[in-house]
């Protein structure tokens, strides 16, 4: 039996994978992508070039905020010259768009957001402090914006040289302030929701495995009891033994062809099915007899590969096959609003046989049902006594139910 695919390797890249584009350049985590992995239809986190337009955006969106508001508040509050509050406006604006980009690109060189959060509080107060001594120093020199400190009450005229920069240095080191927790806050949702993305592509990369997994399983179990059912001819009717090996042939050919794809329609499925039913009346002649209930409607409907002949194998080699006079095998299909159900009925014997001893080929079909339809799809096994009991057999009744998107 061909082994499990290994999720290890997934799990080690997802966790190599970065969500920040904010690391230091050169840093070789910032390639790894998980869409690049085992083929796997991953989502992909922010591109670099996603994430550095956003940046921008923000960076001109914020900054041009802070223009129009101060200069509507110089006009209306201060009676500022127009002209001139728009000029000098800009100017602090450009400024600072300028100053914080040099700042942030200072803390992802030095690597300041794998700081811890003590750390980098520590460094983004004294940062932002030089930043708005910075930008009071320029302000001050280059006398933009002095309508800000040239109304301060009488008592302080002695130090108004003083306050007209102390004033906008607190100013402008509250805003890089501002600026920093903005920024970090960003990052942190963003950290918080490619997070949940790598665990949901996690979460599907081990359902991949284990669903191959599962699929693996399936094929030498159904090749096994094939097999065996050859091998039985061979002895007693080496001519029925040659038709057996082209069915089986047939059936193979299909057996291998479904480990590329999950789903198929009950019309490609009833093709093996009839295959297999073929190889196995040539075993059991006239003690299996089955009758279909297969309506177009329901041929199109799509299930997961090799259901069907999961269930009727089921049917015959734990029911009709143990019984000494054979028995009827009815298998039906109804599509109805948007709800599809499929059902195979067949005799089986009285003995101890419940739906909890469905075996390895039922509860594969139970798994591969989960990880493809999850709770829209149900696989039950039902054993029912006529009213003969024990003298008759007792039927039982396989039934998948799948609830179709709308």
């Amino acid at each position: 039996m061909p082994a499990t695919p290994d999720a290890r390797p997934v799990i080690t890249a997802l966790n190599r994978s970065t969500l920040e584009s904010d690391r230091p350049a050169g840093d070789p985590l910032t390639r790894v992508s998980p869409g690049m992995l085992m083929g796997v239809p991953f989502g992909s986190t922010t591109s670099p070039q996603a994430s550095n337009r956003l940046y921008w955006l923000c960076q001109f969106s914020g900054w041009g905020l802070y223009a129009v508001g101060n200069f509507v508040g110089a006009l209306i509050v201060l009676h500022a010259p127009a002209r001139r509050a728009a000029l000098d406006l800009l100017i602090l604006s450009v400024l600072g768009l300028a100053c914080s980009h040099a700042l942030r690109g200072y803390m992802r060189a030095r690597g300041w957001a794998n700081l811890t959060r003590t750390a980098r509080i520590g460094r983004v107060l004294l940062a932002s402090s030089v930043c708005g001594v910075a930008l009071a120093t320029v302000k001050t020199l280059f006398a933009l914006a002095p309508w800000e400190t040239s109304d301060f009450p009488v008592e302080f005229a002695p130090f108004q040289r003083a306050l007209a920069f102390v004033v906008p240095a607190i100013n402008w080191t509250f805003l890089m302030l501002l600026w920093c927790a903005l920024y970090y806050g960003a990052l942190a949702l963003r950290a918080h929701k490619s997070t949940q993305l790598r665990e949901s592509e996690l979460a599907r990369a081990l359902q991949l495995s284990e669903l191959r997994g599962l699929k693996s399983q399936l094929n030498p179990h159904y090749l096994f009891n094939a097999l065996n059912t050859v091998r039985a001819l061979i002895a007693i009717d080496p001519a029925a033994a040659q038709r057996a090996v082209t069915q089986l042939a047939r059936t193979l050919r299909y057996t291998l062809g479904a480990g590329q794809e999950d789903l198929v329609t009950l019309e490609q499925e009833l093709a093996t099915v009839e295959d297999y039913l073929a190889l196995e009346s040539l075993r059991l002649g006239e003690r299996l007899r089955v009758q279909w209930d297969l309506p177009g409607t329901a041929r199109g409907v799509r299930i997961p590969v090799m259901l069907l002949q999961t269930l009727v194998e089921n049917a015959i080699k734990h029911g009709i096959a143990e019984l000494p006079s054979g028995g009827l095998l009815k298998v039906a299909a109804r599509l109805e609003q948007d709800v599809f159900t499929l059902t195979v009925e067949n005799a089986c014997p009285n003995v101890a046989m419940s739906p909890s001893s469905d075996g390895i080929g039922l509860h594969n079909a139970t798994e591969r049902l989960r990880h493809l339809f999850g709770r829209d799809a149900s696989l039950q096994l039902d054993i029912t006594k006529p009213p003969s009991y024990p003298s008759e057999p007792a039927q039982a009744i396989a039934r998948v139910t799948i609830r179709l998107p709308p």
